[in-house]
């Protein structure tokens, strides 16, 4: 079985519209984002924020580019798996979204929020080890 990893769209072809037309380009906007906000906390940040305010910006971007990473993996996967690509883009958008603000801001808040991110991250991982795993014993069912 043959795969293209052509990612264009023929003009006669149903074309996914919105943001999830493909995971690779949730995953490259989260990655452009990573490296962006990841560059800013490095070199404007220093020295402006505590040490503990600092990390918290840090983990913020180093799970951003994880779930960016995990999202271009997921596009290079049958569609299948796909199911999983709007939970791991939200759960990211939510979760580092959300440390960014603590971190920027001091608000105690946005701690709280930071875990409903890390669940939907989790159901996304969760979805992508559950499609994986039935196209897995589809085709060991028929060998």
């Amino acid at each position: 079985m043959t795969r293209s990893t052509d990612l264009s769209v023929r003009k006669d072809a149903a074309r996914p519209a919105g943001l999830f037309a493909h995971p690779a380009q949730l995953g490259a906007l989260l990655a452009f984002l990573g490296v962006a906000l990841g560059a800013f906390g490095a070199h404007a940040l220093e020295g402006v924020l505590s040490e503990g305010r600092l990390a918290t910006y840090q983990t913020a971007a180093r799970y951003g580019m994880y779930h960016a990473l995990g999202l271009l993996a997921v596009g290079a996967l049958p569609r299948p798996t796909w199911r999983a690509a709007p939970w791991l883009f939200w759960g990211s958008v939510v979760f580092s979204g959300s440390l960014y603000v603590l971190a920027l801001s001091g608000v105690a808040l946005f701690g709280a929020v930071a875990p409903i991110g890390g669940v939907l991250q989790l159901v996304g991982w969760a979805l992508l080890f559950v499609s994986l795993r039935g196209a897995w014993v589809r085709a060991h069912q028929s060998a």
